[in-house]
């Protein structure tokens, strides 16, 4: 069986969100230092059959792109040259404020809301359920 993978791409962090077998459900994988993903990927597709990458591609309100689109074409190249799997891109508007209320509504404490790795860790899971539910 296979799976998706989704990216919150950032320039510090990125967060990583994957589906079940039946690519019905996302599920928050793990936030890790961009500097490292592509060590982290290579370990990961070891054990995990990925036929697919969802990338949260971000949008300012007018549609255009955000500053940070420069370095996710890069990452994305890199990302095509080395494995060779599908990518599709999502709109990741709003992603960040619904992990945010999405921790407070799960009774997340403050001190844990601030963690701006599992803030990018829940956002790649938005992205990637918001993905599965218009496929």
């Amino acid at each position: 069986m296979s799976k998706i993978l989704a990216f919150d791409y950032g320039t510090v962090r990125t967060g990583l969100a994957e589906t079940d077998d039946l690519k019905m459900m996302a599920f928050g994988l793990d936030t890790v230092p961009t500097k490292e993903i592509f060590s982290y990927l290579n370990q990961y597709l070891k054990n995990n059959t990925v036929d697919l990458f969802v990338i949260g591609e971000p949008k300012q309100m007018n549609g255009t792109h955000s500053e940070s689109e420069v370095y996710i074409k890069e990452f994305i190249k890199k990302l095509e040259n080395t494995y060779h799997i599908p990518i599709k891109r999502f709109d990741e508007r709003f992603t960040s404020k619904m992990a945010f209320d999405t921790m407070i509504a799960s009774g997340i404490g403050k001190k844990k809301r601030q963690n701006k790795g599992l803030v990018d860790k829940i956002s790649a899971t938005i992205i990637l359920q918001e993905f599965l539910n218009i496929q």
